[in-house]
């Protein structure tokens, strides 16, 4: 049984069942945005990707992992392997795959831009994240920037002659945005002047293109307190000044030493020491916030996505070891004469397999829906359609960011504890994927940040109107599912979850309008669970529903469909059970930890 180490990443027949039979990626071909895209050109990516991220990419991921940035006379220097890197990413054109034509796009629909671009995060997530990064810097620009802006930062960011980054985070505010004190003063010239501190700031310097434009939330003078008044300004390390690039007075003043994504360095910039820092309005004064959701937005998605495949990197990588390593016999086998067996004929390997299998296959399924509804909702055929795909990806962004970081961490230790006392050694990669992983649960918003988005905003949106479209999605699936001749108790048992957690948001958000919001959200992040299992299971009834379909179809493939189906009645027995008692705590009013006075601890 012993077969060759070579790790997949993500798995390609996963890949295209998601794609193609839970969805019909084809049928984003209708929509007039995509019209000139088939099959062919979705193939020719995902195949392209797949080379460059296990030819290319993967044998980096150590060397990159081993050897962090480092900072020396005030400059970064990355490791030397991303002058190979970033260019390639840019060649195959995901620098600007789903963005219009007319800005060097190639109008590709983010459904497949994403599942293409997991290959690369599985692959050497720090390698991509400089990429994804001025991705969501070049889309504010071209949404947001005047034509200038567009035409000066932009249209460099998805060339991929220049990087990006998102500097929002402040040594005194982090997550806390309204108290932002970074400050913007006016400038004869146009410009802005630029002075303050920002912090975390990934990608924010390096060594292997000519300049970085920072997207950068500032106060400008006299702006009221709070985030109404932030604005949004371009702000690069080098800027124009006639033919002229010149240094821009942004300065490193330090580096994060992080136990993981070591690849992308992390850092503390210092703006306008010499007073001489220049930035650029981007859009309208006091909508920054307003504006930066976009980028952050994309984000969390992109989160998700890294989450998803560095679980997905370890799930593989513990699978190949299980399938090789001779351990043990089975309990029958009392004969110590015999030969041993590999460890995934244990019944305790094959459940902690199995667990991986279904919170990254779920996973994946939650951000390739994410991915289709933020497709519809930009370019559907009618804007009754394209309104209620924008409730469902919003309700969804803080779910797709936050299962696949906190369920993905608990996969990555399921691969260190299958590999035993060589999971705990850095001779084997799952320890770097277990570190890289714990990021994603903080980056971009913390779970905490999440659970309150969500129950705080996304489920209440609309008069319930994102709820309701939800639910909709829902019992389209669990139609589909009755016909397709799954198991009717996987279909009713979703039904009533779905019924207890629709009763359960009336009554919280019937609290939140009485003036009680702390009573509202006093159990956000039991919310956040409940509603991560809940959308997972609808996930994994849409697998269970297009595997039964394949069966019924006869021919190859099925062991694939039986380890759906199989996946799919693990997380129906073991996790959808959960939703219940979830829902009992976050109604009871439990307040422990809200009475709980400092000093008590």
């Amino acid at each position: 049984m012993s077969l060759p180490r070579t790790n997949p990443l993500l798995n390609d027949r996963d890949v295209d069942f998601q794609l193609y039979e839970v969805r019909d990626a084809t049928w984003l071909c209708t929509l007039p945005t995509f019209a000139e895209h088939s099959r062919e050109t979705f193939s020719l990516l995902l195949d392209s990707t797949r080379r460059l991220a296990r030819e290319v990419f993967y044998p980096t991921y150590r060397p990159m992992d081993s050897e962090p940035p480092v900072l020396r006379e005030g400059r970064v220097h990355v490791h030397p392997l991303m002058r190979k890197l970033y260019p390639q990413m840019v060649e195959l054109g995901l620098a600007a795959a789903t963005r219009p034509v007319e800005v060097g796009g190639q109008q590709l629909p983010l459904t497949v831009h994403s599942v293409a671009s997991a290959y690369l995060m599985a692959a050497n997530l720090s390698a991509y994240a400089y990429l994804g990064l001025s991705l969501g810097a070049a889309h504010l620009l071209e949404a947001f920037g005047s034509p200038w802006l567009r035409d000066t930062f932009m249209s460099r960011l998805y060339s991929g002659e220049w990087t990006g980054t998102m500097a929002l985070t402040e040594p005194q505010a982090g997550s806390s945005l309204a108290d932002v004190r970074t400050r913007a003063s006016p400038a004869p010239d146009g410009s802005w002047r630029i002075s303050g501190s920002k912090i975390f700031i990934s990608g924010g310097d390096q060594d292997f293109t000519e300049n970085v434009v920072h997207l950068t939330l500032a106060r400008p003078e006299g702006a009221p307190p709070g985030t109404r008044g932030l604005s949004l300004f371009a702000v690069p390390a080098r800027r124009p000044e006639g033919e002229r690039w010149v240094d821009n007075d942004v300065r490193v003043a330090g580096l994060i030493h992080k136990i993981g994504w070591k690849g992308i360095p992390s850092l503390a910039l210092n703006y306008g020491e010499r007073g001489d820092c220049h930035g650029w309005l981007v859009g309208e004064p006091g909508r920054g916030l307003t504006q930066m959701f976009q980028m952050m937005n994309e984000a969390r998605i992109m989160v998700g996505l890294n989450a998803v495949a560095t679980a997905s990197a370890a799930y593989h990588e513990a699978l190949l070891y299980a399938q090789e390593r001779p351990q043990g016999r089975p309990a029958s086998v009392r004969d110590a004469a015999q030969p041993q067996c590999f460890i995934i004929e244990h019944p305790d390997v094959r459940r902690m397999l199995l667990r991986q299998k279904a919170i990254v296959e779920g996973g994946l399924g939650l951000l390739v829906e994410a991915s289709w509804q933020a497709d519809v909702a930009e370019h559907g055929h009618s804007e009754e359609q394209r309104a209620r795909a924008r409730w469902v990806l919003d309700l969804l962004t803080p779910v797709a960011k936050t299962f696949p970081a906190e369920k993905g961490f608990e996969a990555n230790a399921l691969a260190v504890q299958i590999h035993g006392g060589y999971g705990y050694s850095s001779e084997y990669l799952p320890e770097a994927w277990l570190r890289d992983q714990k990021l994603n649960t903080i980056h971009e918003g913390t779970s905490g940040i999440q659970g309150l988005d969500l129950l705080g905003r996304k489920v209440m949106a609309g008069g319930g109107e994102a709820l309701k479209a939800f639910a909709q999605e829902v019992g389209s699936t669990v139609e589909r599912a009755r016909r397709a001749g799954v198991d009717p108790k996987w279909c009713e048992e979703l039904g009533r979850a779905l019924g207890e957690v629709v009763a359960l948001t009336g009554e919280l958000g019937a609290a939140g309008a009485t003036g009680q919001v702390e009573r509202m959200l006093m159990h956000s992040a039991d919310y956040l669970e409940l509603f991560s299992v809940l959308a997972v299971a609808w996930q994994w009834l849409a697998q269970a529903a297009a595997a039964s379909e394949g069966l019924a179809r006869g021919g190859e493939g099925r062991d694939f469909y039986d380890g759906k189906l199989l996946a799919a009645q693990y997380w129906f027995h073991t996790e959808l059970p959960r939703v219940g008692p979830l829902v009992a705590l976050c109604r009871s009013g439990e307040d422990s930890y809200v009475r709980m006075r400092p000093e008590f601890f």
